[in-house]
């Protein structure tokens, strides 16, 4: 029997002004809009090798033709009012789709790379769940076999101890856990590559 892989994919509708507004409020929303692109593009980049399916969960509605490219990626919208849920609802409607494992990655990490996400799956065949810490507190990914729906329940969304919390969670559910590399995310204007402003 083969192993069903798939990958979720987190991104904001590629809009002046709605992405990004942490960043934008020092260099402005032009400037944060062509940065989060940039970020589109590098996640395309790294995702591309996976041998796994890909899933791209759009937060307004989905684009049909747009850089994502509907040969490779089911189309999705994300559905929920906070961020655990749009989450949750995510997994449920992928796991529904018979895949054994499945990660999601949001939009932010240039540290991201292709090596990683492979080294989570891999993770995911001896581990139930497998989470990837950003130095800010959270998380740039978060993979596992079976859906367990408290790790999306009772959070603080976009604080310090969301990576913390989800890992209290891993230990109360008794859940044999991998955490992969530390990387940065990008919030503010500090976190940016010089090269890219």
């Amino acid at each position: 029997m083969q192993h069903k892989k798939a990958i979720i994919l987190f991104t904001k509708n590629p809009e002046l002004g709605k992405v990004k507004t942490r960043l934008a409020k020092t260099i402005g929303d032009e400037k944060a809009l062509a940065i989060y692109i940039k970020l589109l593009q590098h996640t395309r980049d790294i995702v591309a090798p996976l041998a796994v399916d890909k899933f791209v969960f759009y937060s307004e509605n989905s684009i049909q033709d747009d850089e994502w490219d509907n040969a490779i990626y089911s189309k999705k919208t994300q559905k929920g009012d906070d961020l655990g849920i749009r989450m949750k609802k995510a997994f449920e409607e992928v796991f529904h789709l018979n895949y054994d494992s499945v990660c999601i990655i949001g939009s932010d990490c240039y540290e991201l790379n292709t090596t990683i996400i492979e080294e989570a799956f891999k993770e995911l065949q001896t581990k139930d769940a497998v989470i990837g810490p950003t130095f800010d507190g959270g998380y740039y990914l978060l993979g596992m076999n079976t859906l367990k729906k408290e790790l999306f329940e009772d959070k603080e969304w976009s604080t310090a101890s969301i990576f913390s919390d989800t890992v209290a969670d891993f230990e109360k559910l008794n859940l044999n856990y991998s955490s992969l590399v530390k990387l940065n995310d990008i919030d503010e204007e500090k976190d940016v590559p010089t090269h890219w402003i």
